[in-house]
């Protein structure tokens, strides 16, 4: 009688290919699963910050702000006046399909010495951008505005980082410091600016309350996919390695 057995006989070749590769996959998974933690919580810490109730910008930061991503989507209530003659365009920007701007407006805060903070007051159709077509809402004055704080400067790599177009008074980021010299502003509060709430304005635009709060967060289907290829890698690991071993008894 002859019975068929299968033993498992693993290769040299095989296995130096093999065991890094999986090694690899579950290792990627691992970290995959520390990112996915990371993301949950900075969102939970964004969605916290930006629900809170509004406090006094001057009472919060007297000074400089040391860690400007530290301190991100915080809400601060800011008293004081807009200088709309210096405005910025931060572009482009889309809503509902539309092509448009945001407004970057210096905003002279109450103080002595006065410090000026930028504020991204919202969106503005491309047809808007000019502030004659909204001459409503340059709103002149001491108003009180509440704000989310953000920190300026590129989000991306560097090797695909757009050039700020100054002599068209077209951004692509906000850069505090720049801004500050081409205007001619002393006293700009450096490293962060301020995202407008939602409220209403006279004649619509522009529309504030354009903070990404939500973040993309995908890890947990590039988690289920590392550690299913290493399961399917040590699947096909083994079933490659039963070698038939034919006995007689």
């Amino acid at each position: 009688m002859t019975v068929l057995k299968r033993r498992f006989r693993p290769t040299l070749i095989a296995t130096l290919f093999a065991v890094p590769l999986f090694v690899g996959m579950v290792a990627l998974g691992t970290w995959q699963l520390f990112r996915m933690e990371w993301k949950d919580n900075q969102i939970a810490l964004r969605h916290s910050r930006a629900s809170a109730p509004a406090v006094d910008f001057s009472d919060r930061y007297p000074g400089a702000i040391a860690d400007p991503r530290a301190e991100e989507f915080t809400a601060l209530r800011l008293r004081g006046s807009y200088r709309h003659e210096a405005e910025f365009y931060l572009g482009a920007r889309t809503l509902d399909r539309r092509i448009g701007l945001f407004v970057i407006t210096p905003f002279v805060l109450a103080e002595s010495p006065p410090r000026i903070l930028l504020v991204n007051r919202g969106w503005v159709p491309r047809e808007n951008k000019d502030p004659t077509t909204r001459a409503e809402a340059q709103i002149a004055g001491q108003i009180t505005e509440e704000i989310l704080l953000r920190a300026d400067g590129w989000r991306g790599y560097d090797f695909v980082r757009p050039t700020n177009d100054v002599d068209k008074n077209f951004w692509f980021y906000v850069d505090s410091q720049a801004m500050a010299q081409v205007a001619g502003l002393t006293g700009v509060i450096a490293g962060v600016y301020g995202d407008a709430r939602a409220r209403d304005v006279p004649g619509g635009y522009p529309l504030g309350g354009q903070t990404r709060i939500q973040l993309v967060n995908n890890h947990l289907e590039y988690v289920i996919t590392w550690y299913s290829l290493a399961v399917i890698l040590a699947v096909i690991y083994v079933i490659f390695h039963l070698r038939r071993d034919d006995s007689t008894t």
